[in-house]
């Protein structure tokens, strides 16, 4: 039996109410109630959530086609989030009210250029601070600009050492390894929750939790065909298919809830913090499973 502190953690698997960025900030407010209720402390959103992640084609080439994907992205950036803003101040409140730590993905817009940010809210309803996205990926770099090494972070929040990735952020080495370097505890990994990926982010988040010993809560997006408005010009472009796949993993990289598909549900596990340093006494990737004196680290803060 564990003394140390354990907490209920929450993983979020919901569409948003696509392109609409105050209908999507509602659900999220009535999503966080609702895991307050089942005695979350920390809820985790999905990547890109607010208002949704850019599951349309980026580039139909040009002509009457190339208009489309600039008339989707023109709405994308009416419907994003300016950091901090309005929006931020109504999440931070629902957090406050809740008591309740919150991550959540979101499109960022400063300026014209929009970022895939992470936002960590702590239970009094602050804005921790952000993570930007790294590296894009394929058509996403049509999108979202890269973040910076003020990106790399993690936050000490009142339900433990919390840090957070996007998606194929997952594969770069350099990038987990800096994590692990800042005394990550708990690990958000957001994805868009594409079909093709389902077993790269089944691996690559098991492997995280156990190289890193740490928890790892995957919120994933969730989308179905008839959730898009008919009035969307790429509808009939695009392959609406997002079946998700949240779950939360232990450090030793075994699922403790889900993985889920197909459907939206929030899904809950108690996270006992004793279990990293169990994990730690066969492992520890940057304490005595690791050689400083032959290899050298730094991140260019």
């Amino acid at each position: 039996m564990s003394n140390g502190k354990s907490f209920t953690a929450a993983a979020v698997q919901a569409a948003p109410v696509f392109l609409d960025k105050k209908g999507t900030v509602n659900k999220v407010l009535r999503l966080i109630k609702e895991a307050a209720g089942n005695g979350a402390e920390l809820v985790v959103f999905p990547e890109a959530f607010i208002p949704t992640y850019p599951y349309w084609p980026k580039d139909l080439g040009f002509g009457a086609e190339k208009k489309l994907t600039m008339d989707a992205h023109v709405e994308l950036h009416r419907n994003s989030v300016e950091v901090p803003g309005e929006d931020t101040k109504r999440i931070g409140d629902a957090a406050r009210k809740a008591k309740m730590c919150v991550v959540i993905g979101v499109n960022e817009k400063e300026g014209g250029t929009l970022y895939n940010t992470i936002l960590y809210f702590g239970k009094d309803g602050s804005l921790l601070g952000r993570h930007r996205k790294l590296m894009s990926i394929d058509s996403e770099k049509c999108v979202w600009a890269n973040g910076t090494a003020e990106d790399v972070r993690v936050f000490d929040t009142e339900v433990g050492k919390i840090g957070g990735l996007f998606c194929y952020e997952h594969h770069m080495t350099l990038e987990k390894y800096a994590m692990f370097t800042k005394g990550e505890q708990v690990h958000v990994g957001l994805w868009g929750g594409h079909s093709f990926v389902k077993d790269t982010m089944d691996f690559a988040s098991r492997q995280y939790a156990f190289e890193g010993q740490v928890f790892v809560i995957i919120s994933a997006g969730f989308i179905e065909e008839d959730m898009i408005p008919d009035s969307f010009p790429l509808k009939e472009h695009t392959i609406w298919d997002y079946p998700g796949g949240s779950g939360i993993i232990n450090p030793r990289g075994q699922y403790i809830a889900g993985p889920v598909y197909g459907k939206e549900e929030i899904l809950y596990a108690e996270i006992e913090l004793d279990q990293i340093i169990r994990a730690k006494t066969v492992i520890d990737s940057v304490g005595h499973f690791s050689r400083p004196d032959i290899f050298r680290f730094e991140i260019m803060e």
